[in-house]
């Protein structure tokens, strides 16, 4: 099946001063925006935010190799083994020290989705990038990608040309701080990893 016929995106691109804010203003402002790797992604859907302050965040009990790459400057990619399955990434976030990130949880995939499907091994567009494991897994992104600029290739990240309606709520398949409302995602898509709560 032929690829549907995407515009390249129109927002302008995000650079590395763009996340060099609070974690909880940039988590927001990424929904709506278009992140490619390769040529391949699709509009953010779904994040969480991670401070350096939240037991929940792997920078919260200091610097490790796997890691070290939260504690610099911001505006880099840090990906991790989640559960040593799949391969998980976030933007690193605040002033150098921070060690504070969001994570990409879901995308609607609009560009490359032949590679994706293939890569996945699925055709249901709406489940190939609704999960953090699964758009990694997608997008072909895994610890070879940790540590590279967000604003250079083989990355890009377009700005949204509109504010979407944003809907807040807990975060999930964590134990510790699981009260926080630090998740958000675009009202009523289809592709998130799962529902808010009403």
């Amino acid at each position: 099946m032929a690829e549907r016929n995407i515009p390249a995106p129109t927002g302008r691109l995000l650079t590395r001063k763009f996340f060099a804010r609070s974690v909880h203003d940039v988590a927001p402002d990424l929904i709506g925006a278009t992140l490619l790797v390769d040529g391949v992604g699709g509009i953010i859907v779904e994040v969480e935010a991670y401070h350096h302050t939240d037991p929940a965040a792997h920078s919260f009990n200091g610097p490790t190799p796997r890691n070290m790459v939260m504690f610099g400057p911001p505006g880099f990619l840090y990906v991790y083994r989640s559960y040593g399955i799949h391969w998980c990434m976030n933007f690193v976030c605040e002033k150098e020290g921070s060690a504070s990130a969001v994570l990409i949880r879901a995308l609607e995939p609009t560009h490359g989705i032949p590679a994706m499907r293939r890569r996945r091994g699925l055709h249901e567009e709406r489940t190939l990038c609704s999960g953090p494991g699964k758009l990694c897994e997608a997008m072909a992104v895994s610890v070879k990608h940790n540590g590279l600029a967000l604003d250079a290739p083989p990355l890009a990240i377009y700005a949204r040309t509109r504010k979407p309606e944003i809907v807040i709520g807990p975060r999930i398949g964590i134990t510790k701080a699981v009260e926080l409302p630090w998740r958000y995602g675009l009202k009523d898509s289809k592709f998130l990893s799962k529902p808010f709560p009403a």
